[in-house]
């Protein structure tokens, strides 16, 4: 069992990482059907939160089928971090996390994300700063540096996990990387043999399949794993990997009708959460994501694209699933 302060997690737990404009209530609550332990809000402005700004409110939004769950804050100022746990606090969720690793240049130019990590001291104080403002256990998401020339993340670790955190995830590659290159789980590994590091330390970066993911797990000794990219459209990924992990063997794939069901129950929570309308061009992201590699989908991909009521959207599953079943071997 990994505990993430008063937080029981199983042992060697699947965490959904945050990202923007991917990881609502809808997103979460389908990786959470399918195996994920942990969960994480989209990142939200402690500046936006403060000023009461609307996509900020409704990134708070969380429900209790999907916990635990976590929501995480960025931003430059120690008052504003503070103030925005408290608001945080207030809905209740099971952990506040910071985000000290986005590499977007909006974010970095304010001073927060990964452009903390030229400040360790300041990075210190935000941290306090939310700690000494909730009750909630607080968690950190960084990554290994600003660029290779300054990777400090074992220094960062030790005085992070000082400050109060009850748990660290890395995502092993520096600021200057963006999401290029191979992740670097050595400093992962590093930091988990050192003897003064006591809290969880879960790595990000690169996992992408069950074999993968059971090679870094025997190989870097973390606590638990963080799932990003490789679950957009593919929220099999977290049992398809315990499942691994448990047996040694794999899942098969999921089928036509598997990726069919995924994109219908992602499409009404997006809709019920949303609104229908704004649901569904919302959802226009996604699916090609669900059917990505699958022969002839571009022929229903602008269907899809056009759908702007629920009724007409189960009527273009009917006709995807029968043209499948009908005409093509998978």
């Amino acid at each position: 069992m990994v505990k993430i302060g008063n937080i029981e997690l199983p042992d060697f737990p699947l965490l959904l990482a945050p990202m923007e404009d991917v990881s609502d209530p809808p997103f979460r609550r389908l990786c959470k059907l399918h195996g994920a332990d942990l969960m994480y809000s989209e990142f939200i402005s402690s500046e936006g939160l403060i000023r009461d700004a609307m996509k900020s409110r409704k990134k708070l939004d969380i429900f209790d089928y999907e916990r635990p769950v976590g929501i995480q804050i960025f931003g430059g100022d120690e008052e504003a971090m503070s103030l925005s746990a408290k608001i945080v606090e207030t809905v209740n969720p099971d952990i506040v996390d910071i985000n000290f690793g986005c590499p977007v240049k909006k974010v970095v130019s304010k001073g927060a994300g990964a452009g903390v990590l030229k400040d360790v001291d300041l990075m210190v104080r935000l941290t306090k700063a939310v700690v000494n403002s909730t009750q909630l256990p607080v968690t950190v998401k960084t990554r290994l540096g600003w660029d290779v020339e300054t990777i400090n993340i074992e220094e960062v670790a030790l005085r992070l996990q000082d400050a109060g955190i009850k748990a660290l995830t890395i995502h092993a590659r520096t600021r200057s990387q963006m999401y290029k290159g191979e992740a670097d789980w050595e400093y992962i590994s590093k930091i988990k043999q050192n003897p003064n590091i006591e809290i969880p330390i879960f790595g990000n970066g690169d996992i992408d399949s069950p074999e993968k993911a059971l090679e870094y797990r025997q190989k870097y000794a973390c606590d638990g794993m963080m799932i990003g990219r490789a679950a957009i459209g593919y929220p099999w990924i977290f049992n398809e990997i315990k499942h691994f992990f448990g047996t040694g063997e794999k899942l098969p794939e999921p089928t036509i009708s598997d990726r069919l069901l995924a994109v219908k129950q992602h499409a009404e929570w997006s809709a019920e959460w949303k609104g229908e309308r704004l649901g569904l061009i919302e959802m226009r992201q996604h699916y090609s994501n669900y059917f990505r590699g699958i022969s002839h989908f571009k022929e229903f991909k602008t269907k899809f694209l056009q759908v702007l009521s629920l009724e007409e959207f189960y009527q273009l599953l009917v006709e995807t699933e029968a043209f499948y079943q009908n005409k093509i071997e998978i």
